[in-house]
Parts: C-alpha cells; structure tokens; sequence
C-alpha cells in the first residue's frame, strides 16, 4: 500500500513539472530565423575625436614662413573656421595675421617670377603673345588683321550657307554685314530661307536665324559659324580659325592661336 502511494506522488510530481516547464520553440518555428541567421553583434561607438583648435602661441612666423604650401593652407583655413565659428578679437586678429603671412609669401613668389621673366624672356607668355602697352597692342592688331586677310583671300574652296528668314529684323541686319563682307572678299555665299526649307536647316542643326555655316568644296564636314547676328571683325576671325583647323593647320587646343605665335604643343609629338 506504501508502495503505491509512492508511485502515485512521483507520477503527479512530474506531471505539474512538465505543466509548468514552458515549451521551447524548435530552431524552425522562429519566424525571423532560418538555416543561416545569426545575431549580429553590436559594435560599439567610436568616441568622437576632439578638434584641437591652432593658436598662433603654438607658432614661431619663421616656422609658418617655411613650411610646406600643403600644410600651411591647411592651417590657414583652420585659422579662418575658427575666427567664423567663434569671431572673438583675438581669434579673428589671429586669422588676419597669418593670413598676412600668406600674402607675403604670394608677393614674394611674384617678385622671382618678375626677375626670371626679365632675364628669360622666352619664358613670358603673356608679355610676348598678349603685349599691354600701347604701340605693341597696336602692331599686334594689324599682324593678326595681316594674317586673317591673307588667309580669307586665299580661301578659294571654302563658303557659306546663309540661313534667313525674310520677316527676321535681325536677319536684316546680318544681310548688310554680309554685303560688306563679300565686298571685301568676293566668297560664295547660298541663302537658305528656313522657312522654305526645312529640311536643310534641320540637316544642319540650324534652329533659328540668322545663322552662318562654313563648308568646303568635295567634303562633307562643315563649321557653324554663328547664330544671331555676328560683327564682320568677328565674323573674319571665326572664319580664319575655322579654315585654319578645317587645313590640319591647327588642333581644337590651338584654335585661338595665329600663325606668328608660338605652337602650343610641339611638332610630332602627337595629340
């Protein structure tokens, strides 16, 4: 009878044990987990570095005179970030100071390029293609208006496609500018009314008038010109430069250039 009663406690004693042991969830019945899921570990946040602000105390001038053109604008515009975020008298006294500095350093390059551009004058491309006194402006002028003639007057394979409308004020007056150019220089010139042909106009490109396109007899590749109405000066030098790279004369990084100026990349070695 002892026995039985035993039996019968452990038997209720596992049964309110399993009862009250909550049943586990199988690794598949997680809704977010699969067969490669994995619980990414939190990294923890790198703490800020704290901005060390320069201050001139920390400076001899010599040492800022002679350091590195890199690390002394890093420097400067250290200096000005801190005179912006906190303009008190000595923060902005300090900016202008080595900002000083820097303009000193600027002049003083500048001096060295006036001498070695003085002793070398080879070296001085402004002086010698872009002269600024008077009489040297002036004979600059004719030699380029010596050359656009010569080559303009020389251009017999080259012309122009004229594209106009006849209700078009500014068309009228490209009209005169052409009258004045052809006597000069006595070109053949096609006026395209756009109104009446479309189609040519779309061909090249042409979307309002007035507009000029240079072409070349038995080739297939033109030049425009302008669109709107264009000075005959300008007309002249657009129309030297273009013939001139149309020739191989020139390449596109030379467009500008005339003849008596100095070639900007050398002969032979390529584009």
């Amino acid at each position: 009878m002892f026995k039985l009663l035993l039996i019968s406690l452990i038997f209720l004693v596992s049964t309110a044990q399993a009862s009250s042991t909550p049943e586990k969830k199988g690794f598949y019945d997680k809704n977010k987990e699969g067969y490669y899921w994995y619980k990414e570990e939190k990294k923890p946040k790198k703490p800020q570095p704290k901005r060390v602000l320069p201050s001139l105390k920390d400076y001899k001038e010599k040492q800022l005179w002679d350091m590195h053109p890199d690390d002394f604008q890093k420097l400067l515009m250290d200096f000005q970030k801190k005179a912006v975020m906190s303009p008190t008298e000595e923060n902005v006294y300090e900016y202008l100071k080595i900002q000083d500095i820097a303009r000193r350093r600027a002049l003083a390059y500048t001096n060295v390029v006036s001498l070695v551009t003085q002793k070398h004058p080879e070296l001085s491309f402004v002086e010698r293609e872009y002269p600024i006194t008077a009489p040297a402006k002036v004979a600059m002028t004719q030699l380029q208006n010596e050359e656009i003639d010569r080559k303009l007057q020389n251009a017999e394979d080259y012309g122009l496609i004229y594209f106009y409308s006849p209700d078009c004020k500014f068309c009228q007056a490209q009209s005169g500018i052409l009258r004045y150019f052809l006597d000069q220089y006595h070109w053949e010139i096609s006026y395209i009314n756009i109104d009446q042909n479309p189609n040519i106009a779309s061909r090249f490109g042409v979307q309002r008038v007035p507009s000029l396109i240079l072409i070349k007899r038995d080739r297939n590749d033109y030049i425009p010109i302008s669109s709107g109405v264009i000075s005959v000066n300008e007309l002249k030098r657009r129309l030297y430069r273009s013939i001139r790279l149309m020739n191989g004369e020139i390449t596109p990084e030379e467009y500008n250039l005339y003849e008596y100026q100095e070639r900007i990349k050398p002969e032979g070695g390529g584009r």
